[in-house]
């Protein structure tokens, strides 16, 4: 079997703009050397793979988002189409829709910016999705007329892509910039106090108890030879017995170093990297985060509304842009992620949601069934709605209500019987 590298395949695909000229937006840089050569590298990439908090955020953020359910709809009904399936199932040959998204958000998370080339058919149909390395493709601005373009560096060859081309994401930029800033760049400071103060306390805990020796008298060169050989061989052993001889006194040199400073450092950092990354501070096991939240669902309401929506509502329109047709958006086609999966709380709190939409004529047993992902019922009565019998339309008329006319015609024979006493 013989292999070809992707850039082949990429260089048949894509037309080359040579006719334009283009200028770098503002606040970015691009290194020429950081061509087509693989998905991790650079300082970022180290980052991600030595700082254990950020990889759990990043992990965290990548696989959520990944599975969420996906789809194309139409009047708020699932459509089947080859569109469709490039997000919801495989965006090409080699990966799946989940790792097709959980790329782009690490991307997103790593180096503030994830991009995907769209390749289309003869019919300017998306046929393939293929995430691209972040180190290779640059926001340009074309000088004649000021248009968006992306550089994709292949071969030590520049190729612009119109941006109808491209799926970028990003975190948050400026007017005059097309980049999202990196969160690893904002927290560059705080990660190097932060490799400061572990270096040093290793440092302080790799150093040998440091002792002092004073003498009484004067005693000869023996003596005082057999007292420094006593004291290496107790430091080299790490421990044992230390002999005093008489007038020799050995103390103990205290060092100023605490344990504590070190824990509060890291929480200070932890606690950083978290509002970089927009996310609640238990979500990196912090310890002293655990206040504010009465409830798991609370704080997964705050995780979805806070951090979910923003990056969500994004993909969305990336794709309902750069996916379908004008006439596909027209039709009222839209892609949408579902999040009620991460807002269904705890047991109890399903529970009490489902019966009151089950009550308010909202959902059929059907319904619920699908949310808890169980096997839909045969039952004739399944895909029916009901209400409950003391709720009626504000409109109806209140002598048709339930309950109306037996308590009139109960008030009435009441009234007639003390009427009947009376004129006894």
């Amino acid at each position: 079997m013989r292999f070809k590298l992707t850039g082949d395949w990429l260089w048949k695909k894509i037309k080359n703009f040579k006719n334009k000229k283009f200028a770098q937006t503002p606040n970015s840089t691009f290194n020429m050397n950081k061509i087509f050569n693989g998905w991790f590298n650079g300082t970022k990439d180290e980052i991600l793979e030595s700082n254990e908090t950020i990889f759990s955020i990043i992990t965290r953020l990548s696989n959520t988002l990944a599975s969420l359910p996906l789809k194309e709809l139409k009047d708020y009904k699932e459509i089947h189409d080859d569109t469709s399936q490039l997000v919801t199932i495989s965006p090409n040959p080699n990966i799946s829709a989940f790792e097709f998204i959980n790329k782009l958000e690490t991307d997103r998370n790593v180096s503030g910016n994830g991009y995907a080339l769209i390749i289309r058919d003869d019919y300017e149909q998306p046929e393939a999705l293929l995430p691209l390395p972040y180190t290779s493709v640059q926001p340009m601005i074309a000088i004649e007329d000021n248009s968006l373009w992306y550089r994709l560096i292949i071969y030590e060859q520049n190729i612009y892509i119109n941006p109808t081309d491209i799926i970028h994401v990003k975190h948050i930029t400026g007017a005059s910039r097309y980049e999202g800033i990196s969160p690893l760049d904002v927290l560059r400071n705080s990660l190097k106090f932060d490799e400061a103060v572990q270096k040093f306390s290793l440092r302080e805990m790799d150093k040998i108890d440091a002792f002092k020796v004073n003498y009484g008298s004067n005693i000869d060169e023996d003596k005082r030879n057999t007292v420094i050989e006593s004291i290496k061989a107790f430091i080299q052993e790490n421990g044992g017995v230390l002999f005093s001889e008489p007038g020799v006194e050995v103390t103990k040199i205290d060092r100023d170093f605490q344990s504590t400073d070190l824990a509060n450092t890291e929480s200070i950092t932890n606690r950083r990297i978290a509002n970089a990354f927009n996310v609640p501070i238990q979500f990196i096991n912090e310890a002293n985060g655990a206040n504010g939240f009465s409830s798991n669902e609370q704080l997964m309401t705050q995780f979805v509304q806070m951090t979910l929506t923003p990056i969500v509502r994004q993909y969305e329109q990336e794709f309902n842009r750069k996916l379908l047709t004008d006439s596909d958006r027209q039709e009222g086609r839209y892609f949408k992620f579902n999040m009620n999966g991460l807002l269904r709380g705890d047991v109890s709190a399903r529970t009490q949601f489902y019966q009151q939409m089950r009550r308010s004529g909202v959902f059929t047993t059907n319904d619920i069934l699908k949310l808890e992902d169980m096997p839909i019922s045969n039952d004739k009565n399944a895909n029916r709605l009901f209400i409950s019998g003391d709720m009626y339309p504000m409109d109806m008329d209140p002598l048709q209500r339930k309950g109306v006319n037996s308590n009139d015609n109960q008030k009435n024979k009441s009234t007639q019987v003390l009427d009947d006493e009376i004129k006894r």
